[in-house]
């Protein structure tokens, strides 16, 4: 264990909120897990790739979840249409691929999630509803090509985050052997 559960900030969410509430505290549960799982790492450890071949990393899942949080909220509610951090058309794998053991580049890594992560909770907190749209229509966000609404946004981003977590998961027992909640 990390911590004990009374001492554990993912423990003391409300209960029986509304549906913005559940989903705004459950999206925040994931990010706060991700920063757990990393906490207590140097620059080494965070680049260390999981198994050959894979380019999979702690730092690598940080960049690729901040490009994400980027394109969902930034680019796809907001419309603002500003590049990705570490991904391009020509090197999809941007966010593994350039994750390498250096004390700034992890900085900058969490920085950028953190500006990312700030951007989609003001951005929630004012959306005047969970049905406001953005238009997907080039499918990368799985809504078919069409129109997605923030609750669905929301839903796709506990789940990225969610499949992420296991990856964490083995990363961090790999480094260290903790594992935890």
């Amino acid at each position: 264990m990390f911590m004990d559960l009374k001492d554990d900030p993912r423990e003391n969410r409300q209960r029986l909120g509304d549906e913005r509430s559940s989903l705004v505290e459950t999206l925040r549960d994931v990010r706060l897990t991700l920063e757990m799982k990393c906490a207590g790492l140097d620059a080494e450890a965070m680049a260390r790739r999981a198994v050959p071949p894979s380019t999979m990393s702690l730092l690598g899942i940080v960049r690729h979840l901040a490009d994400g949080e980027r394109e969902t909220f930034r680019n796809l509610m907001a419309g603002q249409g500003v590049p990705r951090l570490y991904c391009s058309p020509t090197n999809r794998d941007g966010d593994f691929d350039g994750a390498v053991a250096d004390t700034q580049m992890v900085a900058d890594a969490w920085a950028a999630w953190r500006s990312e992560v700030n951007f989609a909770e003001r951005f929630v907190a004012e959306a005047p509803s969970l049905d406001i749209t953005g238009n997907d229509s080039l499918n990368q966000h799985g809504s078919g090509g069409g129109d997605m609404s923030l609750r669905e946004v929301l839903i796709s981003m506990i789940h990225e985050y969610a499949r992420h977590l296991g990856h964490v998961d083995i990363l961090r027992e790999q480094i260290d052997g903790r594992i935890g909640q």
